[in-house]
C-alpha cells in the first residue's frame, strides 16, 4: 500500500530547519502491516541527521526516511504470533504505516498502562543512568541538569523514590520551575538563566552535591563541579547546551583533572534498551505508578505526518515539558 512519511532533504549543519525535512509517498510492503499511532521524539535524533554525526551508528543520508520509535496498531498480519488489533512497537520511524518480517515488531501489553504513550517515554535511560550508574540511595542529594526534559524529568522522579534525601533540577523558564516542584515532586528546582549554576546550587544545596545526573554540560557541569562533595557520582548522559556545535564542540571532554582534584567520578554512560533495561524500567514504574508516587511527564502533539518535523524542531527550542510525542489521526 501507499503512506506517506518524512525524509531528509540534506544533512544538518548548524540548526536544522523545515527545510531540512519533506513529506513523500512510497509503498511498504511485507510480512505484517502496521498503522503508527503515535511517534516518539528524541533530541538525540538531531546527532543521527548530521554530516558529522558523532556516534557509532549510521546517520541518516538525504532521501532517507528519518525517526525511530514508534507505537502502532497491527491492520494485517501473516504472522500467528501478531495479531490484528495488537499493539507494537518498532524502529520504523516517521511514517503513517510501516510493514516489515514480525520479528522487527515488539507486541507490547496494552493494559500495562493507563495511555499506551507511556511505551515511549525515556525511562530505561533514566532508570539505569540514576539506579545503576550513579547509584543513588538513602542521604542523597541530587542534581538534575534539564529537568524538565525527557529524561530528566523522569530521572529526578526515579531518584525520590529510591530514598535520595534531596533531589534539585535546572530549567529554561519559570513555568518549568514551577512544573518541577509542584507537579514532579522535586524538592527545589531553578531557572539556569537566573544566574551562575554554582551559586544556585550553594543557595538550595549548601552541604554539597553527592549525585549530579548530566544531560546538558557546559556551565551547569561546571557549577556542579563545584559544588560537589568529595566522593559524588556523576552520571554523565548528554551535553544538550553544546548540541549546534561542531562535532567536537557538541560532545566535549568533561574537565577530569577538576574532577579528580574535588575526588569526583565521572560516569559517561549510554543506554542501549536491553530487554533487562527495559524490563528494569518497566517494573519499577508499574509499581510506582501503582503507588500514586509518579508522575509520567510527557506533551502529546495532536497532527498529522506533516506536522511532525515542526514538533521535532520545538522539542529542541524547549517549548514542551517531559517525553514528546505526536499522535497521528
Amino acid at each position: 500500500m501507499l503512506t506517506r512519511e518524512i525524509r531528509l532533504t540534506a544533512q544538518i549543519t548548524g540548526a536544522p530547519t523545515l527545510d531540512h525535512f519533506t513529506v513523500a509517498e512510497t509503498e511498504v510492503h511485507g510480512e505484517v502491516l502496521v498503522r503508527t499511532d503515535r511517534i516518539g521524539l528524541a533530541a538525540t535524533y538531531l546527532e543521527l541527521m548530521r554530516a558529522d554525526c558523532a556516534i557509532p551508528v549510521p546517520a541518516w543520508q538525504p532521501g532517507q526516511r528519518v525517526g525511530v520509535t514508534t507505537i502502532g496498531t497491527v491492520v494485517r498480519s501473516d504472522d500467528p504470533d501478531l495479531e490484528v488489533g495488537d499493539l507494537v512497537r518498532s524502529t520504523t520511524g516517521w511514517s503513517e504505516y510501516s510493514a516489515g518480517p514480525a520479528d522487527s515488531y515488539l507486541r507490547l501489553d496494552r493494559e500495562l498502562f493507563a495511555d499506551p504513550g507511556y511505551h515511549l517515554v525515556q525511562g530505561p535511560t533514566a532508570y539505569h543512568g540514576m539506579a545503576e550508574v550513579a547509584n543513588v540511595g538513602p542521604g542523597d542529594v541530587v542534581f538534575v541538569s534539564g529537568a524538565a526534559g525527557g529524561v530528566g524529568s523522569l530521572a529526578g522522579q526515579i531518584a525520590k523514590c529510591l530514598g535520595a534525601a534531596r533531589v534539585i533540577g535546572s530549567a529554561g523558564s519559570p513555568a518549568k520551575v514551577d512544573y518541577l516542584v509542584n507537579e514532579l515532586g522535586y524538592d527545589a528546582a531553578f531557572d539556569y538563566h537566573d544566574g551562575p549554576t554554582a551559586d544556585r546550587l550553594a543557595e538550595l544545596a549548601p552541604e554539597g552535591i553527592s549525585v549530579f545526573f548530566d544531560v546538558v554540560g557546559g556551565e551547569q557541569y561546571r557549577g556542579a563541579l563545584r559544588s560537589a562533595r568529595p566522593g559524588a557520582r556523576f552520571a554523565l548522559c548528554g551535553s544538550l547546551a553544546d548540541q549546534l556545535g561542531d562535532a567536537a564542540e557538541r560532545f566535549p571532554q568533561p574537565d577530569r583533572a577538576a574532577a579528580e582534584a574535588r575526588g569526583v567520578e565521572l560516569l559517561p554512560f549510554s543506554c542501549h534498551h536491553t530487554p533487562e533495561q527495559i524490563a528494569a524500567w518497566h517494573g519499577h514504574f508499574v509499581t510506582w505508578l501503582g503507588e500514586g508516587r509518579f508522575v509520567c511527564p510527557q506533551t502529546v502533539v495532536e497532527g498529522g505526518i506533516e506536522d511532525v518535523p515542526q514538533a521535532f524542531l520545538d522539542l529542541l527550542r524547549g517549548s514542551h515539558r517531559g517525553n514528546v510525542s505526536v499522535r497521528l489521526p
